[in-house]
């Protein structure tokens, strides 16, 4: 819904309160909105730097006090073993046990000792050769060749980390080891392990006071977590595996397990609290030790300031708002009270004219100029009052005499007996006579604004279609022989001829069309076509089956008396000879025009006389002639046959004689529900610049028209002209059945 739609009927004053209030209340909102989200955003972004920066400090802390745990745990060893090492040697100075014997307590009680699951001790000389190592295989062997053994024999005492591959293991993994030399017996003895142990070896608490004093807001807190979900330091929960407690196994944890590193906001409620909160946590992971090292905090810790800030708007905009109405209607009044008085005046009684109806202009504002606008309109008025009175007396006049035009031409109109519709430039009905309504059967009533288009046949859109088009540019139709269709459905042949009617501007204003009925016409030209075709019938048969019987009778004749006369005269038998040749002559003429008189009649049906046709265009105009025929045709019209054959024999010629075709073909076939007969040829076709309406052309629209056919002749897409008629399936049909 449009708010400023439904103002648009308020007063001024409540529609500018309206307007301002609804753009101040947008303008507030909208700035509120941008502080109150950069405030937050930064706040956001704050907590999750401050937690991020305490996450990884956590992370290297634990990192170093791990390394340093681990360093001190490795030194103590080796430390402790140098101490049982100079204690033999001691007792070995003293005489009590041989050098072999000292060595051979020494490494009894080295390797006694396991650092982890796979830490040990071993022993290497001073060059870097393995003296007693846990794996027999080993000993005596040269590992010099190894940058961590050379450091070794370099430093002789201290902490190394590097890396080592196993027999059998794929890759180097880290390792650690602290070396302390015994001079005496020329002995390194290194203490090491994987750092993938280390977290076996770790002292928690050298670093847990560290991590558990770490408080960020008021209750925020830092932890660490190993990947098998025990959790190694936590203010409350250390010990606890979270995947195996019911109370945190379907919490947020295993998807910080998953993870390992990242950030994390989930809803987390304490002992005590009504309901959860909303918690940010930050977690990173340390490989080495498969721990994880959490740093988390309530975000409503946060977002107070955000509280406080959204009070301050909301008191800001009320005030403001509470000022702003009562100024509003001040400035309001200052436009509304100068309008009320234009509006007085405006409802004043006007039967005294426009005269004396100024008012005084009290301020240059835009109100101000509007009183000086509405004293020139009114003098404006005073004016055009005076000439309208004396316009409106001429129009009386004219109105007058255009209604009594307007009923003299309606009038010789109606006494026309030829229908008569008038159209306007959009193609509706704005008149039509009695005589319209009398043949056609359709009232002004029924049409009157409206379009008749049902009134033209589909078969004769086209032609419609390009008078519309000529009326459009203001010409005039010529007479036009076509069909029109009545209000019970009977089609009438009519001819039309229309002219476009205009105004005084010379532009179109619509179309008259007259209509004249033919059909009785078309009816009475279609039985005089009857009629000769019969009687050609009838002169046809009439020379097939009495003349050409008497000729070959009397060609028997001759045969006899030339045999009776052969041996009495030669001169008699050789013209009796002739007499025989003219006579067959005789005969064969008279066939030739009997068949030409009635074509179809002797060939039993259309399609054996087009097939006669075809032949004897081969024969004697050699050239190449073919007929296609649909089986499913069956005609049943005499008339129709008829004209289709003269109309094909006509088509045939005009394409040999004037086109010089080397192809014809003639197809009969049916197309959507529709007879088609085509006649094609590949010749020279037609010079558009030649007006081709010979005879031959128009005996054969006007064959075409008799039968109720449509006839279109036109070039071919590719060469030579396309002669094709189509028709209704029911024309086919005998009309007397």
């Amino acid at each position: 819904m449009n708010p400023f739609g439904m103002i648009k009927n308020f007063p001024i004053r409540y529609k500018l309160l309206f307007i301002y209030s609804f753009c101040f209340v947008g303008i507030i909102s909208l700035s509120s909105l941008i502080i109150y989200s950069i405030v937050k955003q930064n706040l956001e972004k704050n907590i999750e730097n401050e937690l991020k920066n305490s996450t990884a400090a956590i992370l290297n802390n634990v990192k170093t006090a791990v390394s340093v745990s681990i360093k001190n745990r490795l030194r103590g060893m080796a430390e402790k073993n140098y101490d049982i090492i100079g204690h033999l040697y001691d007792q070995q100075k003293a005489g009590l046990i041989t050098r072999k014997e000292a060595k051979a307590r020494a490494v009894d009680i080295i390797f006694c000792q396991k650092i982890g699951i796979t830490g040990y001790i071993c022993i290497l000389d001073g060059k870097g050769r393995v003296l007693k190592h846990p794996k027999k295989a080993l000993e005596g062997l040269d590992i010099s060749d190894h940058k961590f053994v050379q450091e070794m024999i370099t430093k002789k005492n201290g902490y190394i980390e590097y890396f080592w591959k196993n027999p059998g293991d794929e890759l180097a993994r880290p390792k650690a080891l602290y070396i302390k030399y015994f001079k005496p017996w020329d002995w390194m003895i290194t203490v090491s392990s994987y750092r993938k142990e280390f977290s076996k070896l770790v002292e928690i608490n050298d670093f847990k006071e560290s991590i558990l004093n770490l408080q960020f807001g008021k209750t925020g807190y830092s932890y660490v977590m190993d990947t098998r979900g025990n959790l190694i330091i936590h203010p409350e929960l250390t010990g606890i595996n979270v995947l195996k407690d019911k109370r945190f196994s379907d919490q947020f944890f295993p998807d910080i397990l998953a993870k390992k590193h990242g950030k994390q906001i989930h809803s987390w409620k304490n002992p005590g609290d009504e309901k959860p909160r909303k918690k940010l946590t930050i977690f990173n992971y340390i490989p080495e030790y498969e721990w994880i090292v959490a740093s988390e905090s309530y975000l409503d810790e946060f977002y107070f300031p955000l509280g406080t800030i959204k009070h301050f708007i909301i008191l800001v905009g009320a005030a403001a708002l509470i000022i702003f109405i009562p100024i509003t209607f001040i400035l309001s009044s200052t436009i509304t009270n100068p309008l009320q008085s234009l509006m007085n005046r405006f409802n004043q009684d006007i039967t005294d004219g426009f005269s004396n109806r100024s008012i005084k202009m009290e301020s240059r504002d835009e109100v101000g100029q509007l009183t000086l606008y509405y004293n020139s309109f009114m003098d404006k008025l005073a004016a055009y009052d005076k000439e309208l009175l004396a316009e409106m007396q001429d129009r009386r006049q004219a109105q007058a005499a255009l209604k009594e035009s307007e009923e003299k031409y309606r009038s010789v109109m109606e006494a026309v007996p030829d229908p008569i519709v008038v159209y306007d430039m959009e193609g509706m009905v704005s008149y039509m006579n009695p005589a319209f309504t009398r043949v056609f059967g359709f009232t002004l009533e029924d049409y009157l604004g409206k379009k008749m288009d049902h009134f033209v046949p589909k078969a004769h859109w086209k032609e419609t279609m390009e008078g519309i088009g000529t009326i459009l540019k203001g010409g005039n139709l010529p007479l036009v022989e076509t069909k029109r269709m009545a209000k019970n459905g009977r089609l009438i042949d009519v001819t039309t001829q229309g002219s476009v009617y205009k105004d005084k501007n010379d532009s179109p204003l619509g179309s008259v069309i007259t209509h004249r009925d033919v059909s009785e016409i078309k009816r009475l030209e279609k039985t005089i076509m009857e009629i000769g075709e019969k009687e050609r019938q009838a002169l046809g048969n009439d020379l097939h089956d009495d003349l050409c019987p008497h000729l070959i009778g009397i060609e028997g004749l001759t045969k006899v008396l030339k045999k009776k006369t052969k041996d009495q005269s030669l001169e008699a038998a050789r013209l009796l000879e002739q007499i025989t040749q003219l006579i067959k002559d005789a005969i064969s003429k008279t066939r030739r025009l009997a068949r030409g008189l009635c074509p179809v009649y002797y060939n039993h049906g259309l399609a054996a006389s087009l097939e006669d046709l075809v032949t004897n265009t081969r024969i004697i105009h050699q050239v190449d002639c073919r007929l296609k025929v649909d089986g499913k045709i069956e005609i049943k019209n005499h008339m129709v046959t008829i004209n289709l054959y003269h109309i094909a024999g006509e088509a045939v010629r005009n394409a040999i004689r004037h086109g010089q075709a080397t192809t014809i073909g003639v197809f009969m076939e049916i197309e959507d529900d529709q007879f088609s007969f085509l006649i094609q040829d590949n010749g020279k076709g037609m010079n558009p610049a030649i007006n081709h309406n010979g005879m031959g052309l128009r005996i054969m629209n006007y064959r075409a028209k008799i039968i109720g056919a449509s006839l279109v002749i036109s070039p071919d897409s590719k060469q030579g002209i396309r002669v094709k008629l189509t028709m209704p399936l029911e024309a086919l049909t005998d009309p007397m059945a």
